[in-house]
């Protein structure tokens, strides 16, 4: 296992950066993954592991030494604990990360003819919000997400914490056009709105596309106008509206219960 000491050495600034940036994220391609639930998890879903990353007083911990008894990958850095803690996204740092690919989905704009049950999201903010829902939707058998060029970074540590492993089972496709791609859908595009057809009235049975915006200003009049059928989630309490992963998931259980 190599070790890195210094703050000045290229891997460790390239590591720092793709904590930080989603920008870098971007242009290089890969994301950090951090700690053993994580990496676990990747590994299951068969994604390959470039770089394990270890706090070296964190080596001989038995989770950690268990994983890196395990696991195979194609290079391996330890470095100090100080300077773990600056590329670790989580104030209690775990002890280990893993350095993965991002996978480079298909044209953002293309739908699968055959697609059954898609997820639009659009101009998310938050990251826990946006990993419950590609958490929800990896379990209620969603088989993509398509999330506009306004939502938060889908491969920021945040986001991968909160999705629990969701992002190496669910085609997560970004900064699409979502009004295009809602055209392009050959099912039923159903767009969360205050005002609508209750979801409960509504058969989801056939291929469905659940559409979802924004935290505070939900969906934008544009991909509204796009949209099959705009629905809303009756809420007899005194409550004007949703969170949006608890939306999310309401309606894509809705379909599952359905489809059961």
């Amino acid at each position: 296992m190599k070790s890195i000491i210094s703050r000045d050495n290229p891997t460790f600034k390239l590591l720092k950066k793709l904590a930080e940036s989603a920008r870098e994220r971007r242009k290089v391609g890969q994301a950090l993954l951090d700690g053993v639930h994580l990496i676990e998890a990747a590994v299951a879903a068969g994604w390959e592991i470039d770089t394990l990353v270890v706090n070296e007083s964190a080596q001989d911990h038995a989770e950690v030494a268990a994983l890196l008894g395990r696991v195979e990958a194609k290079h391996r850095i330890s470095l100090p604990h100080a300077l773990f803690g600056e590329i670790s996204p989580v104030e209690t740092p775990t002890g280990i990360l893993a350095l993965i690919e991002i996978p480079q989905p298909p044209v953002p704009q293309q739908v699968v003819p055959q697609l059954q049950f898609a997820l639009l999201l659009e101009d998310l903010q938050d990251p826990g919000n946006l990993g419950s829902i590609l958490r929800s939707a990896a379990a209620a058998g969603v088989q993509v997400a398509y999330l506009s060029a306004g939502c938060v970074d889908a491969w920021s540590p945040k986001v991968l914490r909160a999705g629990m492993g969701a992002h190496f089972v669910l085609p997560i496709v970004e900064r699409v056009d979502l009004s295009l791609t809602a055209k392009g859908f050959e099912g039923m595009t159903l767009a969360a709105c205050l005002q609508g057809k209750s979801l409960y009235e509504i058969d989801l049975k056939g291929p469905v596309a659940f559409m979802i915006g924004n935290e505070g200003a939900g969906l934008s009049q544009q991909l509204i106008s796009a949209a099959s059928q705009r629905f809303t989630i009756p809420m007899p309490g005194a409550i004007e509206s949703l969170n949006a992963a608890a939306a999310a998931s309401i309606c894509l259980f809705e379909r599952v219960r359905q489809c059961g």
